[in-house]
């Protein structure tokens, strides 16, 4: 979201609205498995399904990005407003997911140097146009969350707002790669779809506050072709699984933060809606740090 590019279509099990059409018929989605994937089949789905659904995704969420602003999640909350991140001018920053990167433009005009990575080709190519747009230029580099191409101690701060976490089959090497690639101090914060939406159907009406999930279940959400072939993939994890994933990396977690749904914010996406942010959490934000 504040990447412009990770932002899930729903946490699983999604529904396969029309909004979806034009990608899945590019990739011949046919159906939903019940089966694991691993990590070489959930990069390849994620970078052809975002790939394939740049174009809609920023036709309908673009306006709410923006081409220049960090903004972390469907609630609407700003890192100029929260500030998770810390004093940012001087520092090198990684976007991790950036998609069409406003983040890391908006964070190039506080005075980081920032590079943006994304999976996705197309997403990147939003980003190169954005840009042009804005006149805000970042490095941009096409990688996997779970390889990321740099040396370690690279970067000061890493951040991904809703970006390739839930995407890859081992969020744990997330952590791992990302913990290399920080200096001593650096900090790590992310967003990712709360975990406990798991639970309910995606859908923003009142269907979805009926319960019919295991919290439990980590099967990922897996939308394959008609060779059964993987078109999508989205994976599961718990809280508690974040917070052992982030302390077998090194990092010490510092703050959990669960936005509130804002009043006056009438608008849904995907199953985020006022009817459920009134009720239950739709995002959590991890802010970390590397001793």
């Amino acid at each position: 979201m504040g990447s412009g590019g990770g932002q899930p279509h729903g946490s699983a099990p999604r529904e396969t609205p029309h909004r979806y059409a034009a990608a899945e018929a590019v990739l011949g989605t046919a159906g939903v498995a019940n089966r694991t994937a691993d990590a070489a089949e959930s990069r390849a789905a994620s970078r052809a399904w975002w790939d394939a659904d740049a174009d809609d995704y920023h036709a309908e969420h673009g306006d709410f990005l923006g081409t220049v602003d960090f903004v972390w999640c469907p609630e609407g909350l700003r890192e100029a407003e929260a500030g998770l991140l810390g004093p940012v001018a001087g520092a090198r920053v990684l976007e991790v997911g950036c998609g069409s990167a406003p983040c890391a433009r908006w964070l190039a005009t506080q005075g980081a140097a920032v590079v943006a990575l994304d999976i996705s080709a197309g997403m990147l190519g939003h980003a190169r146009a954005a840009a042009a747009q804005s006149g805000v230029e970042v490095p941009l580099v096409q990688a996997s969350a779970d390889q990321l191409p740099f040396a370690a101690g690279s970067f000061d701060i890493a951040c991904s707002a809703f970006g390739a976490i839930p995407f890859v089959a081992d969020s744990g090497a997330v952590m791992r790669e990302v913990a290399r690639a920080l200096r001593p101090g650096g900090r790590w914060v992310f967003a990712v779809t709360h975990p406990m939406r798991w639970i309910f159907p995606d859908d923003p009406g009142p269907r979805g506050l009926t319960a019919v999930n295991s919290y439990f279940d980590r099967t990922p959400y897996v939308e394959v072709d008609d060779a059964g072939r993987a078109t999508y993939v989205e994976h599961h994890r718990t809280l508690g699984d974040y917070v052992r994933q982030l302390r077998a990396a090194g990092f010490v977690l510092d703050d959990l933060v669960e936005p509130k749904w804002p009043a006056g914010l009438d608008r849904e996406w995907g199953q985020w809606s006022p009817l459920r942010g009134r009720l239950f959490p739709g995002t959590v934000i991890f802010a970390c740090h590397r001793p």
